[in-house]
């Protein structure tokens, strides 16, 4: 399943559900956490769990539970019991060993996709996603929390780029869920009414190796979608370099159009490929 753009739904909020579901986006994150007071977190459970139920065989919809040393953690264990989502989002995770004892905690398989990079010491731990990557559907990030932690007054510039800590944390993630073989997952664009913004943010980050992102509404779908998936041109030129390297199978580097290709123009073209289905 592609995961361009995942976008989060309140559980308090079971209206908006079914619209979730209907704006494109490739998967939908029913939220228990940050977006969910806490007076509201048990009917939030009895929404979602009487929803995912009913669309047993729905495969896009995600649950983000509240983290591990929460309080409402055991309460949101047993409302994933006898339910079958995609995936469980865990935040605030520290690396392997959350999701390992994430992992133990589940009745059954589910994949888990952390956001690595909430609290200080999980910066020190992404690099460890590799050592349980059949558990995950992908790493992503959040530009909130770990500010919060550390009494920083902001995790952006004036010009709504990061400052160097948050943007060492992007990195990482980058580099870790290309370590472990998994989906790096861009954050959250706040502002949801700057789809210019927006476009320049989505843009960046599929330059630099993100496959999908995250949205906080319907109205974010479509452009996220478009940024992550490949042009005409670009299909064009990955079919014309694997067409070359297949005609010039023991070659490690070929001229195509006055520019010398290698190993690294293949994968990125059967990247593209694949990506777009072909």
């Amino acid at each position: 399943m592609r995961l361009r753009s995942l976008l989060f739904v309140p559980g308090d909020r079971p209206e908006r559900f079914d619209k979730a579901l209907a704006s494109g986006a490739d998967a939908v994150i029913l939220d228990l956490e940050d977006s969910v007071a806490p007076a509201n977190k048990p009917r939030a459970r009895e929404n979602v769990h009487e929803y995912v139920q009913r669309r047993a065989g729905e495969t896009n919809l995600l649950i983000r539970i509240n983290p591990l040393s929460s309080p409402e953690f055991e309460d949101d264990l047993a409302a994933l019991n006898g339910l079958h989502p995609f995936a469980i989002m865990l935040p605030k995770a520290e690396g392997a060993a959350s999701v390992w004892k994430l992992a133990g905690s589940l009745a059954s398989e589910i994949p888990i996709l952390p956001i690595a990079t909430e609290t200080p010491s999980a910066i020190f731990e992404i690099g460890s996603y590799r050592e349980v990557s059949t558990s995950l559907c992908g790493l992503t990030w959040g530009a909130e929390d770990l500010p919060a932690a550390m009494g920083a007054a902001t995790a952006r510039r004036t010009d709504g780029r990061y400052t160097p800590p948050y943007e060492l944390a992007r990195s990482l993630t980058l580099f870790g869920a290309h370590a472990a073989a998994v989906p790096a997952i861009e954050t959250v664009y706040p502002d949801f009414h700057d789809l210019s913004g927006l476009r320049a943010y989505v843009g960046r980050a599929r330059r630099d190796g993100f496959s999908g992102m995250m949205a906080i509404h319907p109205s974010q779908v479509e452009t996220i979608n478009h940024a992550f998936t490949p042009d005409a041109s670009e299909i064009a030129w990955a079919e014309k370099v694997a067409a070359a390297f297949a005609a010039k199978p023991h070659a490690g580097v070929i001229q195509l159009d006055g520019r010398m290709l290698d190993m690294p123009h293949l994968k990125l073209a059967l990247r593209i490929l694949e990506i777009s289905g072909r």
